[in-house]
């Protein structure tokens, strides 16, 4: 079955959630979570996406963010998800996949949801 396209508008804020494959832990410490923060922060400069704010949690990350066209933030998942997957695997001895599927994204259409996030 073929994937639904994503809908991105450049210029617009988006709701980003990517969880860890069977809701396990894609943070183990705080090295960890800098290693995705730096990442994060490279992936956007590179791709144009603005971060606006973040939640990692233990399993799970949540991001607001506005891209600059419409594959950017695809773009910028692809690359972080990359490097931070190489890095964790390598880390803690392990192979296989990290992520839970491709990440969640929505747009970010009103005050109410921007303010419930």
């Amino acid at each position: 079955m073929p994937r639904r396209p994503r809908v991105s508008i450049p210029g617009y804020a988006e709701h980003i959630i990517q969880r860890g494959n069977n809701r396990q832990p894609i943070f183990a410490c705080d090295e960890d979570i800098k290693a995705y923060a730096y990442w994060l922060g490279e992936d956007a400069k590179k791709f144009e996406v603005s971060i606006h704010a973040w939640v990692f949690m233990t399993n799970h990350v949540h991001l607001l963010c506005t891209p600059s066209s419409t594959t950017t933030i695809s773009k910028m998942m692809r690359s972080l998800g990359r490097q931070y997957v190489r890095y964790f695997n390598y880390t803690y001895q392990r192979t296989g996949t990290l992520w839970e599927g491709r990440f969640k994204s929505c747009l970010v259409q009103d005050q109410s949801y921007l303010f419930h996030l």
